[in-house]
This record gives C-alpha cells, sequence and structure tokens, in this order.
C-alpha cells in the first residue's frame, strides 16, 4: 500500500481549503474549521528538509541561521514555490488525520479571481500530488460571498471585497456567477512594507515583517475618527548605527504610512462602481457591500469606502474566515452550488 493510500486509510470525507498569502485555512465537511496557520514553512538549506510549518515556522521569520530558511511559499494569493507549497499542504494534511482517517478527498479550494491557467493547474497539481482526489477551484471573492450567506443565488448585484493577505479581490456577483470582478496585487502584506518604508524614511528604523504586522493589527486605522491616539512603542534596528534604537509612533503616523495602499484599494472599488451598469448600482443602494478577509479588520475601513462611494458597508462576523466557510459551505450541497466552481 502506497503512503497516500496508507495516509488517507479508512473512509471518504471532503475537505475545502483557503490556500491564503498569510494563512491557510481547513474546512472539513460535517465538522467546520480544523486548521488555520499562517502559510510559512522553514527549510533546512543543507538537506532540504522542512524544519517546522504554520505558527512555528512564523517564529522563525527574521531570526533563522544562514541554513535555514523560513519561507512563504505563495505571492499575490498564488503559489510561488511549488514544492514547499506541496509539502505544506502534506504536513497540514497530516496534522488532521491524527484524529481523523481520511480517503479519497474530494477538496475546494479557493483562488483569487485573477488566477491565470498556469496558476491554476499549480494549485491542482499541489493537490493532486498530496493525495488529494478531485479538485474543485472556486474564486475567493465567490467563496466570501456564500460565507457571508449572501442571495448570490438571485437576479440581483451582490458586491463583496476580499481583502487578505497578497490579493485584494473586488467582485460583484448575481445568478451564482461573478458580473463583474477586479483583482488587485495589493492587500495585508503591502500595508506591513508601508509601515517598513515609512520607519526607514521617517525615523532611519529598521523593522521586520512581524513587528510591522503587529503594528498594523494593534493600533493601525483609517479614519481620523477611529483613532485612539495611544502612541506604541517599538524597538528596530538604528540604520545609522547599527544598534538597538527605541521610539513612540503616534497613529497618525501610521495612517500616514499605511494611505498609499489603502488609497489603491478604495480606487480599485470606486472603479469596479464606475464600470457597472445601472441595475447594479440600485440594487447596491438597497444592499450595500460586504467587507471580508483580514484586511476587515482594518480600523475604520469601512467608514472610510462608505465615505468615498456613497455605499453602505458591512463588515462580516467573522471576516478571516469568509472565504474558507463558503468555500465548505458548497461541500455541503455540492448540487446546489455546481454552478459556482471554475474549471
Amino acid at each position: 500500500m502506497g503512503f497516500f493510500s496508507k495516509m488517507f486509510g479508512l473512509f471518504s470525507t471532503h475537505l475545502a481549503m483557503d490556500l491564503g498569502t498569510a494563512n491557510t485555512l481547513i474546512y472539513l465537511k460535517g465538522e467546520g474549521v480544523i486548521l488555520n496557520e499562517p502559510s510559512v514553512v522553514a527549510i533546512d538549506n543543507n538537506t532540504s528538509k522542512v524544519i517546522a510549518v504554520g505558527r512555528e515556522a512564523k517564529e522563525y521569520i527574521g531570526r533563522t541561521p544562514p541554513n535555514i530558511n523560513a519561507i512563504r511559499p505563495l505571492k499575490d494569493g498564488v503559489i510561488a514555490d511549488f514544492d514547499v507549497t506541496k509539502a505544506m499542504i502534506k504536513y497540514f494534511l497530516t496534522v488532521i488525520r491524527k484524529d481523523r482517517k481520511v480517503s479519497k478527498p474530494k477538496m475546494v479550494v479557493g483562488v483569487p479571481s485573477g488566477i491565470t491557467q498556469v496558476e491554476k493547474k499549480a494549485v491542482v497539481d499541489a493537490c493532486f500530488q498530496v493525495g488529494i482526489r478531485n479538485v474543485f477551484l472556486i474564486e475567493e471573492p465567490m467563496a466570501a460571498a456564500i460565507g457571508a450567506n449572501m442571495p448570490i443565488e438571485l437576479p440581483r448585484a451582490n458586491m463583496v471585497i476580499d481583502i487578505g493577505g497578497g490579493t485584494t479581490e473586488v467582485a460583484i456577483i448575481s445568478l451564482s456567477a461573478i458580473a463583474h470582478s477586479e483583482s488587485l496585487r495589493v492587500a495585508g502584506d503591502e500595508l506591513d512594507e508601508a509601515i517598513i518604508r515609512y520607519l526607514q524614511k521617517k525615523h532611519q528604523i529598521a523593522i521586520g515583517v512581524i513587528a510591522a504586522e503587529r503594528i498594523k493589527m494593534e493600533v493601525a486605522s483609517v479614519a481620523p475618527a477611529s483613532f485612539k491616539n495611544v502612541p506604541v512603542t517599538l524597538v528596530g534596528k538604528d540604520m545609522l548605527t547599527g544598534i538597538p534604537k527605541t521610539i513612540r509612533i503616534s497613529e497618525e503616523e501610521v495612517r500616514e504610512a499605511i494611505e498609499e495602499p489603502v488609497a489603491a484599494i478604495v480606487d480599485a472599488i470606486r472603479r469596479t462602481l464606475e464600470r457597472l451598469p445601472p441595475e447594479f448600482v440600485s440594487d447596491l443602494n438597497d444592499s450595500g457591500m460586504v467587507l471580508t478577509g483580514g484586511g476587515a479588520l482594518l480600523r475604520g475601513l469601512d467608514q472610510r469606502i462608505e465615505a468615498e462611494t456613497g455605499v453602505r458597508v458591512r463588515v462580516t462576523d467573522e471576516p478571516l474566515f469568509s472565504v474558507v466557510m463558503g468555500a465548505g459551505m458548497t461541500l455541503e450541497d455540492m448540487g446546489k452550488y455546481r454552478r459556482v466552481y471554475i474549471n
């Protein structure tokens, strides 16, 4: 019996996966979300062996000796390193197998709406090579809309904005199909990088991506009304002397740091609205738009979008889980949702 036959040994089940740039989430049919881990893999460069995956590997970022590399194998929502992605998926499936025996699984995988045929093939091949028998792809904004309980099957406009780690997906959905979409490769990662650049330029201090992410999550906001104006203390490397340097930065400075990527996201939303037929605009005036993904947690973003577009914005209850929950909901009734999968 081969490795994968043993790995998926006793009974059949079905999975859904949000293979994200920042985090990978897996949903098990009948149980819900059973795994939520950072999409990071630590590799020993000398032996090419995987040392750590997920949360443990994320701790390695910026702290590794020369012989170890902490890799984020997805970039802009798609596979950038095929072999490492395959190893990561295999590891996560092994983790969930510890408590459950799974065989001949089907898997629904969320992918960006702007994905190319080559990128689709990479996702499908990675799943096949770790023992998945049938792979169904669903565009992330469609999955997010289903996860947010939007009435996608009706002949009316449902607008969803899914802001992940690598991509922002803006889509209009009607009659279980995406009528219009825009995939922007500016999202949570770009906010982190903007904070790093700002601190280098204004304070001559270098910080790592983990510290930048913490600043974003704890104090970043985009609408002045949402400011608490509580300064945050951080320690980085003085770029002139190379020694540790402690500074305090205000929320206003963080808002200034992330303004460019935030403006790009808002512009993409505005462009989508400008291209819509009048009937869809009328629908959105009644139903509003839904904000999902980790970026939806950025304080004041819903207010900013609403102020600049004139359309009501609602943030889903658990924005980080919208895509995987929607993909999982299609597993529960594949007959009902068969039209939402892409080739």
